[in-house]
């Protein structure tokens, strides 16, 4: 049985950071590209970066610059560090996990396999 585990959200203040965690078991990670999405109320789930097997990683254009991706095989673990946060990056944020996948179709939800049950993250102005 596969199961995606989101953590590391939170209240933080503009300008603040936030660490996310997505840990996964019940696959080969190591063969699954790994995206973070985001949904805010009253709005349509939205890609926010995917990392590859790779170590290769795509983002929107709205957090290119603030949030980095990176994984961690040996704990089948993905990161997305998140800074000089803004008012309206306040969403749920989930995790999938993918494979295969298509690098040009990384923001679509619907190649993504398995899903986790979200963090919320609110950042106060």
């Amino acid at each position: 049985q596969v199961q995606v585990v989101e953590s590391g959200g939170g209240l933080v203040q503009t300008g603040g950071s936030l660490r996310l965690s997505c840990t996964v078991s019940g696959l080969n990670f190591d063969d699954y590209a790994m995206g973070w999405f985001r949904q805010a109320p009253g709005k349509e789930r939205e890609g926010v970066g995917m990392g590859d097997d790779s170590g290769n990683s795509y983002y929107t254009d709205s957090v290119k610059g603030r949030f980095t991706i990176s994984r961690d095989n040996g704990k089948n673990t993905v990161y997305m560090q998140m800074s000089s946060l803004k008012p309206e990056d306040t969403a749920m944020y989930y995790c999938a996990a993918t494979r295969p996948w298509c690098t040009g179709d990384w923001d679509r939800g619907d190649q993504y396999n398995y899903w986790g049950q979200g963090t919320q993250v609110t950042v106060s102005s």
